[in-house]
């Protein structure tokens, strides 16, 4: 009897390539949440700055 195998494939490289997207995808997101809301919290510092500066 002959036994049809379907060839198993190496996926490394492709979970590799999944996690780098994810990865690169990740790093977006933080950025452009530190971007946005570093802005509005450097506002809420400087405003009692100012007044223990006068």
């Amino acid at each position: 009897m002959i036994l049809l195998r379907t060839p198993e494939r190496d996926e490394r490289g492709a979970t590799a390539v999944e996690y780098g997207l994810m990865v690169a995808m990740i790093a977006i997101v933080i950025i452009a949440g530190v971007t946005f809301f570093g802005l509005a919290v450097s506002d809420l510092f400087l405003i009692p700055a100012g007044v223990f500066k006068g």
